[in-house]
């Protein structure tokens, strides 16, 4: 590991030499080492974000340290404007084929990683059904939308959730934005889904709420997802309509997309049961910071 000091960090971050020192007195330094009455900073280390900026947020004192983090880590991101639009585009259009696969491997859809690639292109894949081909498009269309609703500010609303799922369900165009008129039971753990007639008042209620509450945007964007996947609003599509509005949530607030994936379904489900069963959103928050930590710190790598 190489290390700088004090005072050239100082100058990489635009700040005082006696705030980095403060800094490295509080911890806030990852991998900093004291010797002496002198420290010595890792020369990759990321300029902690200003605590400042949360100062009117509810966080749980769990993740203080790790929202500072990835924090630190998007801001950092942030700083950086030698990626071109070339590569961000490689980037994009790289995680969107690995999150429509993941995303439809979850729900079952059985097209490969290559495959998925290939529908996207406009192939048709023998012996695979159309619904599963249709599920591809969809979703990336979807995306696509999510991402433009970014770019152009829109807040999230009722309407935006509707046009969201009418893209998602390209395969059943009978359901495509419609919410259930039934109630639904399920075989997982702890949940019974709320009965149909009070489904659109909650999830008015819900959206009204995720714009207003004043928490960090990590625990608010995943909070919504546990509630929407618990409200289960629609007959088909709420899984991907959930992991959609949590990356606009996250991506509407600077943070990168995140993509679940199917090898952690498991965790995943863990992360649902353990709000269905006691309320607790801690499980599923510190899942989805996990994979922010990792596509920021992965896309540090490649500036």
């Amino acid at each position: 590991m190489e290390y700088i000091s004090v005072q050239q960090a100082a100058k990489n971050w635009g700040i005082s030499d006696r705030r980095v020192r403060i800094l490295c007195e509080q911890g806030k330094i990852t991998g900093t080492i004291k010797k002496g009455r002198s420290y010595k900073i890792p020369f990759n280390a990321v300029k902690p974000v200003d605590g400042r900026k949360n100062r009117h947020k509810q966080i749980p004192v769990e993740f203080i340290g790790l929202f500072a983090h990835i924090d630190s880590l998007r801001n950092e991101l942030e700083q950086r404007k030698l990626i071109t639009s070339r590569n961000k585009q490689i980037l994009t259009d790289s995680f969107l084929i690995d999150y429509i696969f993941n995303s439809n491997t979850i729900e079952g859809n059985e097209l490969t990683l290559e495959e998925t690639a290939l529908v996207l292109k406009g192939a048709t894949i023998n012996n695979k059904p159309l619904k599963y081909h249709l599920e591809a498009i969809g979703l990336r269309d979807a995306f696509l939308y999510v991402q433009e609703l970014v770019q152009n500010n829109i807040p999230l609303s009722e309407l935006v959730i509707k046009n969201i799922h009418s893209l998602i369900l390209l395969s059943e165009p009978l359901d495509r934005g419609i919410y259930r008129r039934c109630s639904i039971h399920t075989v997982k753990q702890c949940n019974s889904y709320t009965e149909s007639l009070i489904t659109l008042k909650q999830l008015k209620t819900l959206v009204k709420e995720i714009n207003k509450k004043n928490l960090h945007p990590i625990e608010s964007a995943s909070l919504f997802h546990l509630r929407f996947d618990e409200l289960h609003p629609f007959i088909n599509g709420n899984g991907h309509t959930a992991r959609l509005i949590l990356n606009f949530l996250l991506m509407r607030n600077g943070y990168p997309p995140v993509n679940i994936k199917f090898f952690d379904c498991k965790r995943y489900q863990e992360a649902l049961n353990s709000y269905y069963c006691s309320g607790s959103s801690s499980v599923m928050i510190e899942l989805i910071s996990i994979y922010l930590e990792e596509e920021l710190s992965n896309a540090l790598l490649l500036i």
